[in-house]
């Protein structure tokens, strides 16, 4: 794995330059960066699965509109694709660019990301989000966080129509996906959200350790915020939109259909499901928070 320094904006130039060290010898290769004396707060983490065009778009939208409220992006590559051409008056943030030797899940790819974050904010961010107009969706995200017993900030997401796509789910038990995938029913309880575009605070990202690696794909949000609200923390959305064009790989890979189904089995066997399934109830769910007060 080989993190390559990106070209920064001459304005933070002037910055300070320190360097990354390996976590674990040979991991990555450590590299000298620009620090700029100005950090805004928040960084970002996008893993790309091919999704070179897109996370171009992304990123230009990001540079563009998000300037303030990000200060460093970690762009992960799972599979072999070109650099991001920067702007141009350069990124007017820290790039870092990932390029994997071998493809890693969902989760590692963040955790990894994610694992020297000195930001006091951390965004989990899918190459196929875009951003609505020119206001800055993170400001808001960042705020939302802000609040007391907070653990995890999300925005509204709408698909290219504009129409409110579901993010906010019930637990996936069996019941509750015959409900919803047979029936048609919707859900009756946000008990989780999807990781599209969560934002977390720093402290609360370190103490969950991150996304459970065991969970190659799928399920990881699931486990990431049932872990998260057992711990007396709650989920916040914030009265901003972001575009997600997603559709899940499992309704048409069958490859994806068996890590799915794999993750659903390792989640419910899990001490984390079992547990929010006895404490879950309407009245908790209404509070956000399903665990210690």
């Amino acid at each position: 794995m080989q993190i390559v320094n990106r070209i920064r904006h001459p304005a933070i130039m002037t910055g300070q330059i320190r360097r990354l060290r390996t976590l674990r010898r040979g991991q990555y290769r450590s590299m000298s960066v620009i620090q700029p004396l100005f950090q805004p707060g928040l960084v970002v983490s996008v893993v790309s699965h091919g999704h070179g065009d897109m996370v171009h778009a992304l990123l230009l939208q990001l540079a563009r509109v998000s300037a303030a409220s990000i200060s460093r992006v970690v762009l992960t590559q799972n599979l072999p694709e070109p650099e991001p051409v920067p702007p141009a008056g350069g990124w007017p943030f820290e790039l870092l660019r990932v390029v994997n030797e071998a493809p890693l899940g969902f989760g590692a790819n963040h955790n990894r990301a994610l694992a020297t974050v000195t930001e006091p904010f951390v965004c989990v961010l899918n190459p196929d989000v875009m951003l609505v107009g020119h206001e800055d969706p993170f400001q808001v995200l960042v705020s939302a966080c802000c609040a007391p017993n907070i653990g995890c900030a999300y925005p509204v997401q709408i698909d290219p129509e504009g129409r409110v796509q579901g993010s906010e789910r019930e637990v996936p038990s069996p019941v509750a996906l015959l409900r919803r995938r047979l029936m048609g029913r919707q859900e009756i309880r946000v008990d989780w959200v999807n990781a599209a575009c969560m934002v977390l605070p720093s402290a609360v990202w370190r103490s969950l350790g991150g996304f459970d690696e065991r969970y190659f794909m799928y399920c990881e949000d699931v486990d990431l915020c049932l872990r998260l609200r057992l711990r007396g923390l709650h989920l916040a959305k914030a009265p901003v939109q972001v575009i997600h064009a997603g559709q899940r790989a499992s309704s048409r890979s069958l490859k994806h259909l068996g890590w799915h189904i794999q993750s659903l089995w390792r989640l419910w066997n899990s001490p984390v499901y079992a547990r929010a399934l006895q404490l879950l109830t309407s009245a908790s769910a209404d509070k956000g928070t399903i665990g210690a007060p």
